[in-house]
């Protein structure tokens, strides 16, 4: 048996010998499964500690985690059953195979090549996202620092800062000039290649004598597509020299080209020299051809998205304020932000600034408004699981602006909510809209720790305000759950809560019955008789007391009996909570059917968990989805703990304030421990009143 969330994870998507690798990114653990058929996706989910999991085209499987994912990564790698396992590259022939099955399982659709090429965006971009994500805050605390005249303004052109501040400068610089080695790392890695030869061949690009080659003679300027650039004669061909900090589309480029050449070389290379020579004529091969032919695509795919995007904007930043926002909650379940997130860092080295990442916010605070409402109502219900899942969830997203964990670990598996959100996105993004646009001079992560890095702040802050309470609120009002849904929690939680109440009521009740036993006490017969109200003993011939005992249970209300399939309501009428009775009641008052201690008394008076003397566990359950009453038309007797006799009453009900609100009076009497005994059957249906023999059950 499992004896942690590690080792249950694993457990759950099929053991040790299922995967075939696994990495993670800043929120999820991403595994490379042998037959995703083997993943109990509803068991995954229940594991504490685990906000969601998604599965993927090509037997991939992500189980989101949120912040603590490197724990968790660290705590699988650290199980003996998984040394060497999921611990190597992946067969790349097996792969191969893998990724040109078609599957109809992640959120990208049926098109296996399509998900693999969304999953090489994303594996390139998020091993990075702490180090952007460290970067972009101490963006924002110079762009606060100049908002409060404490420096000049630090990015604009002219300005020179002190020495102690173009320090704090270079802390974030560091990371956006060498953008392209990273991502170059990464992307080499994730195609099969080795990724530092995929960093060596970007780092060729990127040093200070290759942009000084435009000073070299024979370097000319020359006209291209409307831009001016330089070019300089290297072997009788033209080198167009750019400046390649901060640009991500060549170096996804190149690791795409280098990821065949790879291969390739492999094919034709005996094993014993592949060491020296595949890393050799790679590099000889694509060092020339990213200098002068894949850079520079690279650059102008880069640059013409860049400028689509830009006219779009510049024709209307009212539409394109209210596009942005509305399409982000579809982008990024299908990984399409990442090309945007390239187009971002394009737009602040080419225009000095960019103007989606305001817009974008709007979603992103809506998103996180739509998690607080998810928040409160689990808080309202008593949804322990929901509760961490939503808090961490929210938590990441104020601080770090990062939605995976909402979306994946909420706003996926509940669809009311994305209406609701994107209402809070509409809103967010006409207040943007009309307010003429908001931009920023840097690459942030949309937070509240990063709201003064945008321009406006205060036009900026209104929206994303507004877009935050607007999803909130909405969510609150008209709940994240289907009535079914919220039905079916709420029986499994009062079956929790009376399971619970009755395990620390037995626990308490054990020392005080060994002290009456061993004193003497006379206390011990009349607690014997109260119980034998409650107990008939039903001789069989040829049978032990122990074997034939049985137990009959009374009704606790005036009614009719009738079968527990008569419930409208799934969980019950189903046996999910255990078998049992309903009654339709006549009479208003609940009683307690036998003697025994009250184990949980809901406030609402809808339910009451007892254990009984005899051994029974027995849940009461006046009405379906009475609990939306808050109590009204109910007046409770005990509270948990109390110990109750045949007949003591639990809660009397007004039956028109439960008509009149629409909600049926059907009651069922679940024996919540069923598993320990051989059988529970009705004495019979029809019928009823409270005191008379409702159920039989046999040890």
């Amino acid at each position: 048996m499992a004896t942690s969330p590690a080792e249950s994870i694993v457990d759950a998507v099929g053991g040790p010998a299922n995967i075939a690798s696994l990495t993670h990114c800043a929120t999820r653990l991403r595994f490379q499964l042998k037959d995703a058929a083997n993943v109990d996706q509803a068991t995954v989910e229940a594991i504490p500690g685990v906000l969601g999991a998604v599965p993927q085209a090509g037997d991939r499987y992500q189980v989101v985690i949120g912040g603590a994912v490197q724990n968790v990564y660290n705590d699988i790698n650290a199980l003996p059953a998984m040394a060497g396992a999921g611990g190597g590259a992946v067969d790349e022939d097996d792969a191969d195979s893998i990724k040109a099955r078609e599957r109809a399982k992640g959120p990208r659709g049926k098109v296996a090549w399509l998900d693999s090429l969304f999953e090489f965006l994303s594996d390139s971009f998020r091993p990075i996202l702490g180090a952007l994500l460290g970067a972009s805050l101490f963006i924002t605390f110079m762009a606060l620092m100049a908002t409060l005249g404490v420096i000049p303004a630090w990015n604009a052109p002219g300005v020179t800062l002190e020495p102690s501040w173009q320090f704090v400068n270079l802390m974030w610089q560091c990371v956006f000039i060498f953008l392209p080695l990273m991502v170059a790392y990464n992307a080499a890695k994730k195609v099969g290649a080795d990724p530092w030869v995929g960093f060596s061949i970007m780092a060729v690009v990127m040093l200070p004598q290759f942009t000084g080659l435009r000073d070299a003679e024979g370097a000319q300027q020359i006209t291209f597509l409307g831009s001016d650039i330089t070019t300089v004669p290297v072997f009788g061909m033209p080198l167009t020299i750019f400046d390649y900090s901060s640009q991500v589309f060549p170096p996804l480029l190149m690791a795409g080209a280098l990821g065949l050449l790879w291969k390739g070389l492999r094919k034709v290379i005996p094993e014993n020299i592949q060491l020296i020579f595949v890393p050799f004529l790679a590099m000889l091969v694509m060092i020339p051809l990213t200098a002068f032919l894949i850079g520079p695509i690279g650059v102008y795919a880069g640059a013409g998205l860049a400028n689509l995007l830009s006219s779009i904007n510049d024709f209307s930043p009212f539409i394109f304020a209210i596009v942005i926002p509305l399409a982000y909650p579809f982008m990024v379940p299908l990984g399409l932000h990442w090309p945007i997130n390239a187009i971002m860092l394009l737009n602040i080295q080419t225009l000095g600034y960019d103007f989606i990442q305001g817009p974008m916010g709007a979603w992103n605070f809506a998103c996180f408004g739509a998690t607080a409402g998810v928040l409160w109502i689990s808080w309202r219900a008593r949804d322990k699981q929901m509760r961490q899942t939503a808090t961490g969830a929210l938590a990441a997203g104020l601080l770090g602006g990062i939605s995976e964990p909402s979306l994946y670990g909420i706003h996926l598996r509940f669809k009311r909510i994305y209406p609701r959100m994107l209402v809070g996105c509409l809103v967010g993004g006409l207040i943007i809209g009309i307010g003429g646009g908001v931009r920023t001079q840097a690459f942030v992560f949309t937070s509240l720790l990063t709201i003064p890095a945008f321009d406006s702040v205060v036009l900026y802050g209104i929206a994303v305000l507004a877009a935050f309470v607007v999803a909130m609120a909405l969510v609150i009002f008209s709940d994240y759950r289907t009535p079914e849904q919220r039905a079916e929690f709420e029986a499994q939680r009062d079956k929790a809560e009376a399971k619970a109440g009755a395990t620390s009521a037995g626990a308490a009740a054990a020392p005080a019955a060994a002290a009456a036993a061993g004193s003497g006490s006379s206390t011990a017969a009349p607690a014997q008789t109260a119980q034998g109200t409650a107990t008939a003993t039903l001789d069989k011939p040829g049978a032990t007391d122990e074997v034939s005992a049985a137990i009959e249970i009374a009704s606790p209300i005036d009614g009719t009996a009738v079968a527990l399939s008569e419930v409208p309501d799934p969980v019950f009428g189903g046996g999910v909570m255990g078998p049992g009775v309903a009654i339709e009641p006549t009479g208003s008052t609940v009683v307690s059917p036998g003697a025994g201690t009250v184990a949980a008394a809901q406030p609402t008076g809808h339910a009451f968990g007892l254990e009984l003397d005899s051994g029974v566990e027995l849940l009461i359950h006046v009405g379906i989805d009475t609990v939306n009453l808050k109590g009204e038309g109910f007046e409770v007797h005990v509270a948990a703990g109390d110990r109750v006799e045949q007949g003591t009453p639990l809660v009397t009900f007004d039956r028109s304030v439960i008509e009149k609100a629409g909600y049926p009076l059907i009651t069922p009497v679940i024996v919540l421990n069923g598993d320990a005994f051989a059988t529970v059957d009705p004495v019979g249906l029809g019928a009823t009143t409270a005191g008379s023999p409702l159920l039989v059950v046999e040890k």
